[in-house]
């Protein structure tokens, strides 16, 4: 990578299907940063690279619980190339194309293309390892689903909806001295267009993490109300600690689910299956108070239109008793 020079590499911190994840240090500043490289060798993986950029480099301005990009650094081969935050969509779309997909051969490492996306390191790793190595705590517990519903209105403002919110891609930074969540990976997130309400977009592609994928998103007929849905999973487990293993037996994992048998199904296939199912909310903590039942009831809710809308939950958050 060209911009050694400007960032040393220090240790890898993550790795999913289509990228890796590097804490790395600004040679110049000193501070840390954390480095997601991905790699464009077919359409599909240019598609993900660049809705992350066009979803990051369309908020016009920061929010506190929501990652930043610093940079984003076009590698091909041995030449590297920043893509100023200035591109327009179109022009950012062919500088990528014509690079990775004009018949060159990403196999080869002397042609190979990468995106190298450098944002804010946090150091508190994702929301599932950093509540799981705690003991249950409340006040944290408020905090978290206040900065989220926040965070949320936010990008909902901004006409992006993320469409893969779960507590792996919500990391957490101690910068400011108390645990600030960050809403991060926007590679399946969507930038809507026009000036309408973001509610009123229809999406059909089906996407995100099965656990969390409201009932409608399963159908492939939906809008930016399911992310409130996900993020109605992400609170109720955190505020019960419902937990479960998918795949990797070694790995627990905060989610909720229904069984049926032995067989864990998720919450929003089992409400397709059967819309009438009324949710055991709570489910283990008896003393959850009644008003952050019925806001949970109120973004789980099988029918989006009885669903809150992001800004709803950001007012009515900082209302509950909890």
């Amino acid at each position: 990578m060209a911009t050694e020079a400007k960032y040393s590499i220090l240790r890898e911190v993550g790795r999913g299907t289509y990228g890796v994840v590097y804490e790395a240090v600004d040679n110049q500043t000193k501070r840390k940063v954390a480095v997601k490289r991905m790699l464009c060798n077919v359409p599909e993986n240019v598609e993900l690279a660049l809705q992350e950029f066009w979803a990051l480099q369309s908020i016009q301005r920061q929010h506190e619980n929501v990652i930043q990009l610093e940079e984003c650094i076009l590698q091909h081969g041995q030449t590297c190339q920043p893509i100023s935050h200035h591109y327009s969509k179109s022009n950012s779309h062919l500088l990528l194309v014509e690079t990775c997909l004009k018949g060159r051969s990403c196999l080869d490492p002397r042609s190979a293309c990468f995106l190298w996306f450098v944002t804010e390191f946090c150091d508190g790793g994702n929301m599932n390892e950093y509540l799981l190595s705690r003991s249950p705590d409340a006040r944290l517990n408020g905090s978290f689903m206040r900065q989220l519903s926040s965070a949320v209105a936010f990008l909902h403002r901004n006409h992006i909806v993320h469409r893969d919110l779960k507590f792996d891609n919500i990391l957490i930074s101690h910068r400011s001295g108390s645990p600030i969540v960050k809403v991060a990976d926007f590679g399946l997130s969507k930038v809507c267009q026009g000036k309408e309400d973001v509610n009123q977009h229809c999406f059909s592609s089906a996407c995100g993490s099965n656990f969390f994928m409201a009932p409608e998103v399963w159908e492939g007929h939906y809008s930016a109300k399911a992310d409130i849905f996900a993020l109605g999973i992400i609170f109720w487990a955190m505020v019960e600690r419902i937990t479960f293993r998918d795949g990797d037996p070694e790995k627990e994992l905060l989610g909720t689910y229904i069984c049926q048998g032995k067989e864990l199904i998720p919450l929003g296939e089992a409400l397709l299956e059967n819309p009438n199912m009324k949710l055991q909310i709570p489910l283990k903590n008896k003393s959850m108070p009644e008003d952050l039942c019925k806001l949970l009831h109120h973004m789980l809710a099988f029918n989006p239109k009885e669903r809150l809308d992001a800004f709803q939950l950001e007012i009515q958050i900082r209302r509950i008793s909890y």
